[in-house]
C-alpha cells in the first residue's frame, strides 16, 4: 500500500509570527503580554527554542485559543525532524509478533544479523519462497499443524518447535518406511520401557524401522509433547520430553507410534500436534486422537487389570502394591504410577499428582547421544 508524503511543518514560531502580522502587532507588544524579555520571544520565532506546556498555556491566552493547538504545533514539528526509524524495526517487530526470534537466535536456529536479513532467515526456517506462503504470517492455514488435541489454534512458538523438529529430520537419511518391521519391533520397544536406562535404545529400533525420532527441547512459553510429521513417504515422531518424566515419554512415544502405524496426516498437509493436559476434553478429541490415547495406555498396562488393580486397593495403594504390579506387567514403575495419578485426577482427587513423584525421575539425559536432538545445551548442525 502506497503511502502520501505527509506536507512539511513548519516551527510553530512561524505561525506566532503569522498571527502578530494578523493581529498587527509587533513582537514587543507580545513580550509585553507574556511578560518576557524580548529576546526571549524572538529565539522562539526564530525556531531557537520550543513550546513548552507553559509557553503553550500562556500563548492560548495571550491569542485566546487552545493550549493544546500550539503543544500540537510543536509535536507534528519534533516528529517531523525526528530521526527516521531504523525500517528493521518494523521488521523485526512483524516476526517477533507471532514467533519467538529472540528464543530461536538464542537457541541458535537464526543467526543475529540486520533485519534486512531476518526475512530471508525466516523463510529458509519455514522452508518457504515467499513471506506470504509463511503460516500464520500471509496465510490463514496453519501448514504442517494439525487440530489441536482439544485446544485452540496452534501458537507460533508451536509451529516454530515443529518446523525445527521437520528440518533436523530432513538433514539426516534414515531407511525406507517398513510398516511391517515397525509392528514387529512393538514387543521391543515395550521390553526397553522396564527400565530407564534402556530408553535410550529405543530412537534407534525405531531408526532401523525407517522411523525418525527428533528430540527438540521446549521453547518456553508453549505446551507441546510430541508431533508424528511426514516427509513424503517418511515418518517423524518429534518429542519434547516437556514434562522429563518416563510415564509421559513411554505414553507420548507410542501414541506417535500409533500415529505412523495409521498414517494419520500422511495424505495432507498437516501433523498431529499433541499436547497432553490432564484436564483436557477428552471426549472433544478428534477420533485419531482418541485411537492413538487408547492404543498407548493398552500397550504400556492391560487397562482392565489396572482398573481392577485400583479398585481392590482403593485409596490405599502402597509402593510395594505398585512395585509388585509394575513387576507383573513388565513395565517401569512411573508408567504405573502416572496413569494411577491420572485416573485419580480425572476423579477429583486434588493431591493426586503427589502420588510416589519420586518415582518420576528425569529422562533426557538418556538421550543426549542420539544425533537427532536439539536443546540441553546442544544446537542441531542443521544450517539455516
Amino acid at each position: 500500500m502506497a503511502y502520501s508524503t505527509p506536507p512539511p511543518v513548519d516551527h510553530p514560531g512561524t505561525f506566532i509570527e503569522e498571527e502578530l502580522e494578523s493581529r498587527r502587532w509587533t513582537q514587543a507588544d507580545l513580550a509585553y503580554i507574556l511578560s518576557w524579555d524580548a529576546s526571549q520571544l524572538n529565539k522562539l520565532i526564530k525556531g531557537g527554542t520550543s513550546i513548552t506546556p507553559d509557553t503553550a498555556v500562556a500563548l492560548g491566552d495571550a491569542f485566546a485559543m487552545p493550549a493544546e493547538f500550539f503543544m500540537n504545533l510543536q509535536k507534528m514539528y519534533d516528529l517531523q525532524k525526528a530521526r527516521k526509524a531504523d525500517p528493521g524495526v518494523k521488521t523485526r517487530a512483524t516476526w517477533v509478533s507471532i514467533f519467538p526470534v529472540r528464543e530461536m537466535i538464542k537457541r541458535g536456529w537464526l543467526a543475529e544479523t540486520e533485519a534486512d536479513l531476518l526475512d530471508l532467515q525466516m523463510m529458509r526456517f519455514f522452508d518457504a519462497n515467499r513471506i506470504e506462503d509463511i503460516p500464520l504470517i500471509g496465510c490463514e492455514a496453519v501448514a504442517h499443524a494439525a487440530k489441536k488435541t482439544g485446544y485452540d489454534e496452534i501458537t507460533g512458538t508451536q509451529l516454530v518447535w515443529l518446523h525445527r523438529v521437520r528440518r533436523i529430520a530432513a538433514a539426516a537419511t534414515a531407511p525406507n518406511y517398513d510398516r511391517t518391521k515397525l509392528v514387529e519391533a512393538l514387543p521391543d520397544i515395550r521390553a526397553h520401557m522396564l527400565d530407564s536406562e534402556d530408553f535410550g535404545e529405543i530412537p534407534n529400533l525405531l531408526w532401523h524401522c525407517g522411523v525418525r525420532v527428533v528430540f527438540v527441547q521446549q521453547l518456553p512459553g508453549s505446551k507441546i509433547d510430541g508431533v508424528c510429521t511426514w516427509l513424503d513417504d517418511q515418518p517423524v515422531i518429534g518429542l519434547s520430553l516437556r514434562l522429563d518424566r518416563p510415564d509421559n515419554l513411554c505414553f507420548v512415544l507410542r501414541h506417535e507410534i500409533e500415529h505412523v502405524l495409521q498414517e494419520d496426516g500422511k495424505a495432507t498437509i498437516y501433523s498431529h500436534v499433541d499436547v497432553f493436559d490432564p484436564d483436557r476434553d477428552e471426549a472433544g478429541l478428534p477420533d485419531e486422537e482418541r485411537r492413538a490415547d487408547i492404543a498407548a495406555a493398552e500397550f504400556l498396562i492391560p487397562q482392565e487389570k489396572l482398573t481392577s488393580f485400583m479398585l481392590r486397593k482403593g485409596k490405599w495403594i502402597s509402593e510395594t502394591d505398585v512395585l509388585a504390579f509394575s513387576a507383573r506387567h513388565n513395565i517401569h514403575p512411573s508408567v504405573v504410577i502416572g496413569q494411577i495419578q491420572n485416573r485419580r485426577h480425572r476423579a477429583g482427587d486434588t493431591r493426586a499428582f503427589a502420588f510416589l513423584r519420586r518415582y518420576l525421575t528425569k529422562v533426557h539425559e538418556h538421550f543426549m547421544s542420539w544425533p537427532l536432538r536439539d536443546g540441553w545445551d546442544t544446537v542441531a548442525e542443521i544450517g539455516l
